[in-house]
């Protein structure tokens, strides 16, 4: 997986920040992740094909997150798009959406296909052979989701060495990829376990934004190899993370601690502060594995 931050910060864009918006790489999937003002810039600076997203996913409808969406939709219409593109979001992301680009005659000539989100309970929304996307329900002002994508287990590596040895011929080998066993022509069976290698540990990312401190989202990403958090305050504004639903730095790390997650990322930082670097001080008092996000930053796991 590797993941390309295009926004990390909240609230209101700047000269020197971005509002959230991150693509996801995975089994040659380009998933975007929320799509705040700036987005299609940020594509283009980080050097991330348009044509290669098919799939957006919104955690919610407030603007820092999604204002860059009307945009890009408008966009992949100038480049003459023809690929459907699937959006995954709250409902009211289609009335939004399309609103828009009635009142400015802009209807797309591609496939423009919304999948709209009610549930207050994890449901799986995306799936292939390859991946799997579920969504996290988190706790905010208003309606949000945060998203868990998944790696299925690939196939069987094969093992050249066991493979000469056996004399296997080319066209058994996707039989053994699939993990069955290698007959002879003299009946003989051969394991499969001895000509394949068990194929890589599948991998998962947790992507958590916004949501206010919430010990329920534990369970759902448990042992996660990377969490992405947001970590809007310090410690410092704690009364002010709990009216506003967001989270510090040192909740987030408890919430990686608790679901023993393999590295934790911080973002959705408050612009108030003067490095983001505090926000990693804080969270390492509680936990180690800690990156923190920035804009334009490639994050490989």
């Amino acid at each position: 997986m590797k993941l390309h931050i295009l926004g990390c910060y909240a609230a209101t864009p700047s000269t020197q920040s971005n509002p959230t918006s991150q693509v996801l790489e995975v089994k040659n999937h380009l998933f975007l992740i929320d799509c705040g003002e700036g987005t299609q810039v940020q594509l283009r600076k980080n050097k991330i094909k348009f044509s290669r997203i098919n799939h957006i996913f919104i955690s919610h409808l407030h603007g820092d997150h999604f204002f860059g969406l009307p945009g890009l939709i408008s966009s992949f219409r100038l480049y003459g798009r023809e690929r459907e593109l699937h959006i995954y979001g709250p409902r009211g992301i289609k009335e939004a959406i399309t609103l828009l680009l009635k009142l400015g005659d802009s209807w797309t000539n591609y496939p423009l296909l919304f999948h709209e989100l009610t549930s207050s309970n994890m449901e799986m929304i995306y799936q292939d052979e390859k991946v799997t996307v579920e969504t996290l329900p988190l706790d905010h002002r208003i309606y949000t989701n945060g998203f868990l994508f998944r790696e299925k287990i690939g196939e069987r590596k094969l093992d050249v060495n066991g493979i000469a040895k056996y004399k296997v011929d080319k066209a058994y080998f996707q039989n053994l990829k699939s993990g069955k066993d290698f007959m002879r022509a003299d009946g003989t069976r051969i394991s499969n376990s001895k000509l394949t290698f068990d194929p890589p540990k599948p991998k998962s990312y947790a992507y958590c934004s916004d949501t206010a401190f919430n010990l329920d989202l534990v369970p759902k990403i448990r042992q996660v190899d990377v969490l992405y958090h947001e970590s809007t305050f310090l410690e410092s504004e704690l009364k002010l993370s709990a009216k506003t639903k967001h989270s510090t730095a040192h909740q987030a790390a408890t919430i990686a601690k608790e679901a023993n997650v393999g590295t934790l990322i911080l973002g959705h930082y408050s612009t108030r502060y003067t490095s983001i670097d505090l926000f990693k001080e804080e969270a390492e008092e509680v936990f180690k594995n800690i990156w923190l996000a920035d804009d334009g930053k490639v994050l490989e796991f």
